[in-house]
């Protein structure tokens, strides 16, 4: 692959009088230039993308990010912002050239206040979410994010990608989370949106230009966050049904049932399941019978009573009179309710033992999940006999993760060559539903060239007027995003 950047890199001299002044800026530990120290920021952790760079930067304050972007403003360097680097689609990775300066957030990771009253934390980049989460807990407070790279994920990238995880059937993803933001813009400018506001009309919101934007346009240093009353009861159920259309049905339901108190639901496939019984130790099979569909789905109240379970209990006995579920099993305490979960992380892990697998984050309205499974399990069957479809996923907002385990006994590199042919297999039956080809991982390198096919002329050229309007020389993470 090649770099998109249409900046010409200056040459050694004027590059090592660059890092010199760089290195005045952040100080020693700011700055990484030997290459076993920077590997570690040039290797997305799937491996997917391995790049280069001549120095990773670290800065420690807003006022250090704003410095040394300006100087690269100035000296024509192209700069890659990094948080924690769980991406998994290349956005966060410069390209091989080596060209481009890695601006890492991760020291960056202070909590900056947390006000109870309003209902918010102002946070910096680089604080990791299982961080931020137990902040809020300690004041009795509920950040929802979650997802499972949780202990490494840094604030700054979950905004940059406007992350989703388990919780946003309730909650919505990180962009409902973000009530104001301090961004360092491409001239090295500070722009501070910290608003702990729920209501301010006065004119554009200008976060949400930043949010998703996997750091094109400004890279994101703070943030002020939404909190919620932390749920005083929750009732996790795992429930085997015998479709994906009785799932969705099943989750209109509950949702009804409840006063919408569904927080999470997620569906997996018995291949699923299997493959996590079989690889990973710990995993449990909660039924006493094989179902070829299940769903782990919690409910919270903000009070303790027993009138909120039975009311759980009561929906699901209407469930197994409508035929849309077959067994369940409610968790009886919290250490089983974790069991049940524990199976959801598992399947991401089992599958790397059953040869390659080609991902699909995708997305399409929650009445159309069962279509897309349904057409797309057949097309991508025929475009490769014996292939293994492992669907699974946050099906309450139409986010279904379909991967695709290679067939039992091929080549492992002859199949993950045809990951983009496969993939456009998948992408065909997302475009006929009217869905998109990333629902929470972002574009990054790995889908960009699909930009031009997915958007719309006019939607295609607006993102390309805001990009040039506020990186006109292109230097904000280069080639990601837009091709």
């Amino acid at each position: 692959m090649t770099s998109a950047n249409p900046a010409a890199s200056p040459d050694a001299a004027n590059l090592s009088a660059a890092l010199d002044r760089i290195r005045a800026i952040v100080g020693p530990n700011g700055l990484l230039t030997a290459p076993e120290d920077m590997a570690p920021y040039l290797s997305e952790w799937r491996g997917r993308f391995k790049g280069n760079s001549p120095a990773v930067v670290r800065p420690a304050s807003t006022e250090e990010v704003a410095a040394v972007v300006k100087l690269c403003a100035e000296a024509g360097i192209p700069v890659v912002p990094q948080g924690g680097n769980t991406s998994l689609v290349g956005g966060s990775i410069p390209y091989e050239e080596g060209r481009e300066i890695v601006i890492s957030l991760s020291r960056m990771n202070k909590i900056r206040g947390i006000d109870t009253l309003n209902y918010t934390m102002t946070v910096e980049a680089g604080v990791v979410l299982k961080t931020a989460q137990e902040a809020a807990k300690d004041k009795d407070r509920l950040l929802p994010m979650s997802l499972g790279a949780e202990g490494t994920c840094q604030i700054g990238g979950l905004i940059s990608t406007n992350a989703g995880g388990i919780n946003v059937l309730r909650y919505g993803n990180m962009r409902d989370l973000v009530l104001g933001l301090e961004v360092v813009l491409a001239d090295g400018r500070v722009w501070n949106g910290l608003r702990s506001l729920r209501k301010n009309n006065t004119g554009y919101d200008l976060k949400h230009l930043f949010i998703g934007a996997e750091g094109t346009l400004g890279i994101v240093t703070a943030a002020v966050l939404k909190l919620y009353p932390r749920p005083r009861q929750a009732e996790t159920a795992f429930i085997a049904v015998p479709s994906p259309a009785a799932a969705i049905e099943l989750l209109a339901r509950l949702r009804a049932a409840s006063g919408d108190a569904v927080a999470a639901f997620e569906l997996m496939s018995r291949r699923c399941l299997e493959f996590a019984l079989k690889h990973v130790a710990g995993t449990i099979d909660p039924l006493a019978e094989p179902s070829p569909w299940y769903v782990l789905t919690e409910l919270t109240a903000g009070t303790q009573s027993d009138a909120f379970r039975e009311t759980v209990e009561a929906a699901l006995g209407e469930a197994f009179e409508a035929e849309l579920a077959t067994d369940a099993t409610i968790a009886q305490s919290e250490t089983q309710a974790n069991q049940l979960w524990f199976i959801r992380e598992a399947i991401v892990e089992a599958q790397k033992f059953e040869g390659g697998s080609i991902k699909n984050d995708v997305s399409v309205p929650v009445s159309r999940v069962a279509e897309f499974i349904e057409r797309a399990e057949a097309a991508v069957a025929q475009a490769c006999p014996g292939i293994r479809p492992t669907p699974f996923g946050h099906v309450g907002d139409g986010n279904i993760h379909f991967n695709l385990s290679q067939p039992e006994g091929a080549d492992t590199a002859a199949y993950l060559a045809r990951w983009d042919e496969i993939c456009h297999v998948v992408n065909e039956v997302i475009f006929d539903l009217d869905g998109s080809i990333s629902a929470e991982h972002g574009v990054g390198r790995f889908k960009k060239d699909e930009m031009p096919v997915i958007k719309s002329p006019v939607e295609f050229d607006l993102l390309r007027a805001m990009k040039a309007a506020l990186d006109p020389k292109g230097l904000l993470n280069p080639g990601k995003m837009l091709p």
